[in-house]
């Protein structure tokens, strides 16, 4: 099938939802409808299973499945974007806070696909509801239950994972298709951990490889709701994500939009989704990001504290595609630029090097890359990196660093940055806890506790 083909789709819908307790398997059905026929989708999660234990109920009313139904509307956008049809038809009816969510995961999580597609009706998306009112769910606490801390093999999950585990929450680590830099990092946690495995319908990669849209989704989004699931069926507490403040910092604007790569990630995302697990699956206290109240740079520093994952840590995407664990970081992306930079301040150099394998500020290829991530040139990248202030803060840190002011990048890039941009560069906002968040009271003292 074509794109021309794809373009005749009108709609977008969500003809199955099935579970099979026996196996864990849920199977997501999806359809894109019109002229050129129908053509469906089935994607697959396959949940941990309670190894000894009866499982909970996982059928029609249950949390588990009231919170599979949200993964169902939200895991959709996967293949919506094969060809965004202009309609978007919700399998039942649903209550205010779930269309909230769903609404936003389809317009502001799909915006950055939306501008580099040029397709600015997805920003103006709403789910067409079928008649009647959703019935309310019954309500459920698990807060003083043991936490699932989503791992992505990074510095920031390490950070909240320690931080638990020294606080006595005894958290239990999770990921979604763990590659071996996320379970080098659960083996060096030491704690057992809980996995999910998310298999695409393999016609989605033949139609991308036909030449259909394609482009970022919120899959951060779609990732918590697995996790929840995976809390919800294991009998465990909230879910502890590692989300920091600079998230919610928007790319660029366009068409009056707010164009932002890491939406699924920011604080507006968070809140939804909590909102929609309370009004459709009625769990009180499902799901929050620890870190919100911190910048990146404020996280670099708390995980160089210590040196225990050293040799596994990543925060490199491009790693997650390599099947060698020691393959850890590409040394060439925004992310890896971003990521030294911000460690630069806080740990020797020799250290730094040994992580990274190479020495990104004695390169003069990344120049250009810092550049943007200082706001010289064009706008923030598309990609999990702090803000241009944060950048600009560690930059002038190592300048008035020893070790690292004389570092061919540091000199240059100094140069480079305008002289108006540094009185607005306040170092004490960046290093400093601030902004919104949903951290519960019970977890307060982890986040003092970090300092």
């Amino acid at each position: 099938m074509t794109r021309d083909d794809l373009s005749r789709c009108t709609a977008f819908t969500f003809p199955s939802l099935e579970f099979d307790p026996a196996t864990g398997v849920a199977e997501l059905g999806y359809a894109l409808t019109g002229d050129a026929a129908e053509l469906t989708f089935v994607e697959r999660i396959t949940f941990p299973m309670p190894e000894g234990a009866t499982p909970p109920p996982s059928g029609p009313g249950s949390t588990f499945r009231r919170v599979l139904e949200l993964l169902h509307l939200v895991a959709g956008v996967s293949y919506y974007k094969a060809a965004a049809p202009p309609e978007l038809v919700a399998p039942a009816p649903l209550g205010p806070e779930a269309v909230a969510l769903v609404t936003a995961v389809y317009t502001k999580g799909l915006a950055e696909y939306a501008y580099r597609n040029d397709l600015p009706h997805v920003l103006d998306l709403a789910p067409r509801l079928p008649d009647g009112t959703p019935q309310p769910p019954e309500p459920v606490d698990t807060a003083d239950r043991r936490p699932l801390s989503a791992v992505g093999g990074g510095k920031d999950s390490i950070v909240s994972l320690e931080a638990l585990r020294r606080a006595g929450f005894d958290p239990v680590p999770f990921s979604v298709n763990p590659n071996p830099v996320i379970v080098a990092v659960n083996a060096a946690s030491g704690l057992p951990a809980l996995a999910a495995r998310r298999t695409l319908d393999p016609r989605l990669f033949e139609l991308n490889a036909a030449g259909a849209y394609n482009g970022h989704i919120p899959v951060t989004a779609i990732n918590s709701l697995i996790a929840v699931a995976t809390a919800v069926l294991h009998g465990l507490g909230p879910v502890v994500m590692s989300n920091e403040r600079s998230a919610s910092d928007p790319n660029l604007i366009w068409n009056g939009h707010e164009i932002n790569h890491q939406w699924s990630k920011g604080v507006a995302a968070e809140g939804l989704l909590r909102d929609a697990l309370r009004g459709h699956a009625g769990l009180s206290e499902p799901y929050f990001s620890l870190l919100r109240t911190l910048s990146e740079l404020h996280i670099a520093k708390l995980y160089a504290r210590s040196t225990g994952y050293d040799a596994v840590v990543t925060s490199c995407n491009a790693a997650f595609k390599l099947r060698d664990a020691s393959e850890r970081w590409c040394g060439d992306c925004p992310k890896c630029r971003f990521v030294f930079l911000a460690f630069a301040p806080f740990m020797t150099r020799e250290r730094l090097v040994g992580i990274f394998g190479v020495d990104l500020l004695a390169d003069p290829a990344q120049l250009p890359g810092y550049r943007e991530l200082l706001g010289v040139d064009g706008h923030k990248p598309f990609e999990c990196v702090g803000e241009v202030e944060e950048s600009l803060v560690a930059l002038r840190m190592l300048a008035e660093s020893p070790q690292w002011h004389d570092a061919p990048l540091v000199r240059e890039l100094m140069d480079a940055v305008p002289a108006q941009a540094w009185p607005a560069v306040d170092a004490s906002d960046v290093l400093l806890p601030g902004g919104p968040h949903f951290v519960p009271s019970a977890y307060a003292k982890v986040l003092t506790a970090l300092g």
